[in-house]
């Protein structure tokens, strides 16, 4: 994998070889396959074909913005821009490619996995199938598992505005969330002791009109709120023995020896997302379009929260901040139980690799455990980490389906 600098404003050039993938690969096709990549802090570019967002070092927190393309000069590699540097290390350079590797699932399995798909896919026969063919047959995902276990409970029992707004109130808040990692990280442990459930400090002038409004909520009020729509959001999904867990308030206790071998919106259309971009002005926040590709150094990055970042949020904060609502407690008890070691990541990306079905089956009992992950969420994490047994649908994909396949 190539390295070179790309200019005066600080862009290392990045050629990553497709290999076996190059026959079969279709940037935007992998790219527009999930609606993951509408949520923040992704960005895709249909007039330049360019995909971007920032990505982490090899040593958190520090993150660059990278976009990527495929050239038409280059049929045999994509093309990854890092802004903001003038060279990499070769742990940094590891790391980014790694990332974009996980996202766009150029591994040998996923390879395997593509052609299989079309070899189904080329067997059938009903026209109504076709749209099927077309699918290049790489469902695209997060750069770490923890970011695709976020976005999915962030797609559970909402429309899918309000799923895009709650990515985006996360991002927004990541800057914040990474300069009081660090203070926290530099201070004594007497200082850490009391910044515990901390609750970032924004200046009043930073601060959106949503998040003023929601400020001057008294205090009884929020948690009258805040109860009202636990009661109301409950996940659906949850079975009785999820219930069950949640009330005797269980941790996750991952044992992987067990572990044998190896709102979805699929398949959305870039005239969607052209027109979502066009007629949403916070949408590409912090972002800019390939035309300004070499101004990316210049721009405040916002990237996903880490585990380590939201694991000492207060709960009631992260809520009304960001808009989450019940979640806010499950995102938070998530991000505890990784950085405590609870939820062994991974050794659950190690897995990824897999994909028989008692493999499946194992997890989801695995997964099962975790607050918050009903049989949807779990299916689309499942998904997102290379397990295609069962396909997650909600009304967003219906209304997909009706629009595009005349399925229904």
């Amino acid at each position: 994998m190539g390295e070179k600098k790309g200019g005066g404003e600080g862009v290392v050039l990045l050629e990553v070889p497709l290999g076996d993938a190059a026959e079969t690969f279709d940037l935007e096709k992998t790219i527009c396959s999930h609606g993951l990549f509408m949520m923040s802090p992704n960005h895709w570019d249909s007039l330049s074909r360019t995909f971007s967002r920032p990505l982490r070092l090899n040593h958190p927190p520090h993150s660059l913005m990278v976009s990527i393309s495929h050239p038409s000069d280059l049929p045999h590699s994509l093309l990854v821009r890092v802004h903001g540097v003038r060279s990499l290390s070769s742990l940094d350079r590891a790391s980014l490619l790694g990332q974009v590797v996980r996202m766009l699932r150029l591994s040998d399995t996923d390879e395997w996995n593509v052609r299989e798909f079309r070899k189904i896919a080329a067997a059938l026969e009903e026209e109504e199938c076709d749209w099927i063919k077309g699918f290049g047959g790489r469902v695209f995902r997060s750069p770490t598992l923890f970011e695709d276990m976020v976005k999915c409970i962030l797609l559970c029992n909402c429309q899918w505005s309000r799923t895009l707004s709650m990515a985006r109130a996360l991002c927004e808040l990541q800057p914040e969330l990474q300069l009081q990692s660090c203070s926290m990280n530099a201070s004594t442990k007497n200082e850490q002791s009391d910044t515990n459930n901390f609750i970032p400090k924004t200046p009043a002038g930073k601060d959106s009109k949503r998040k003023l409004r929601v400020s001057r909520v008294s205090t009884s009020l929020t948690n009258k709120l805040l109860g009202m729509e636990m009661d109301l959001e409950a996940d659906t999904c949850l079975t009785m023995d999820d219930a069950q867990m949640k009330m005797a308030n269980l941790s996750p206790n991952f044992s992987l020896s067990c572990i044998e071998g190896d709102s979805s919106d699929t398949c959305i259309s870039c005239e969607e997302v052209n027109e979502f971009y066009e007629n949403s002005s916070s949408a590409t926040s912090g972002l800019q379009s390939h035309e300004g590709t070499l101004h990316f150094a210049r721009q405040p990055i916002y990237n996903f929260p880490s585990p380590r970042e939201l694991a000492n949020l207060d709960e009631r904060f992260l809520a009304k901040r960001s808009g989450l609502g019940y979640r806010a407690g499950r995102i938070i008890k998530l991000s505890q139980d990784i950085v405590e070691g609870r939820i062994p990541m991974g050794e659950l990306e190690e897995v990824c690799s897999g994909g028989s079905l008692s493999t499946y089956s194992k997890l989801a009992d695995q997964l099962r455990v975790i607050d918050g992950f009903g049989p949807f969420t779990r299916a689309n994490v499942l998904m997102c980490m290379g397990f295609y047994h069962v396909i997650p649908t909600d009304s967003e994909t219906v209304r997909h389906l009706k629009q595009f396949s005349d399925l229904m």
